[in-house]
């Protein structure tokens, strides 16, 4: 990280405990790192794990903060917000959100208004270290606070930017909601073996390693994906055989249908978070 701002978490889940520690073994400093929550036996034990500093009082957390990550659920952001506002209108600190739907501008309204702020799609592949994240800035944030924040975000994986807010509803549709269309063909791929013969356990061992290893080079080929499964294919073998199955099942209109329902209901809920239960 360029510089060494005092980063505050409000909110002390899985994720901001995924996103600490990846920022340490980066080499971000603990002793400017805050984090708040109700909680303060949890606390105590971030505190023992990580060396941060911890509170209960969000209000003192983030009066401590150059950037502020606002890490709680979406149903109780606004009274995190209102309750902050206070303190950060004063300050001016870079508003980071990671909650899922909540708009910049509603983010921005219960906050007081005129804040630099970042809004960040993660997924949960961040908990391991291999999380893909797409991240959207308003206006009012500077290129120096875009680095930070994206120095952030690639500790734990890969943080890429979009320039319209309204293609992170397209990012929780690939990435946000994408681990779970993966387990979904791992579950099958496991059945299916099973049913084949092959023990339970070696069947999620195999189809595991398959999954990682075909990411793997998806990740360092030069080729797109099309080819990279021309490349696994002969000529009425077994793999080609696969294929034509998934194609003439009408897969590839399936997972577009899958995919678009992801992202209307990510619509949807930024409407209904806002207050706007207005259907379109």
């Amino acid at each position: 990280m360029s510089k060494s701002p005092t980063i505050s978490f409000i909110g002390a889940g899985n994720m901001a405990s995924a996103i600490i520690g990846g920022m340490l073994e980066n080499g971000f400093q603990a002793a400017r790192v805050w984090v708040s929550a109700p909680d303060d036996s949890h606390l105590q034990t971030i505190k023992g794990k990580f060396g941060v500093s911890v509170t209960t009082d969000n209000r003192h957390c983030a009066q401590q903060a150059d950037i502020v990550v606002l890490a709680v659920k979406p149903q109780v952001m606004r009274e995190v917000c209102e309750n902050i506002a206070p303190v950060v209108q004063n300050t001016r600190p870079l508003i980071v959100s990671i909650a899922a739907g909540l708009e910049a501008g509603t983010l921005d309204q219960w906050l007081g208004g005129g804040l630099p702020l970042v809004r960040v799609m993660p997924n949960t592949p961040s908990l391991v270290g291999k999380g893909a994240a797409g991240l959207f800035a308003n206006d009012q944030v500077n290129p120096q606070q875009r680095e930070q924040v994206e120095s952030i975000f690639s500790s734990i994986g890969v943080a890429l930017w979009v320039e319209q807010e309204s293609l992170l509803h397209a990012v929780t549709g690939l990435s946000g909601s994408g681990p779970a269309y993966f387990f979904l063909m791992l579950e099958a791929l496991e059945e299916a073996a099973t049913e084949a013969g092959i023990e339970a356990t070696t069947a999620r061992k195999l189809a595991i390693q398959t999954m990682a290893g075909a990411a793997e080079m998806a990740a360092r080929s030069e080729h797109d994906p099309a080819q990279l499964k021309r490349n696994v294919m002969s000529p009425g073998g077994t793999t080609e055989q696969a294929i034509n199955t998934f194609e003439e099942g009408g897969m590839r209109k399936l997972v577009a249908r899958a995919y678009r329902a992801a992202y209307d209901r990510s619509q949807v809920m930024a409407r209904e978070l806002a207050g706007d239960r207005t259907e379109e």
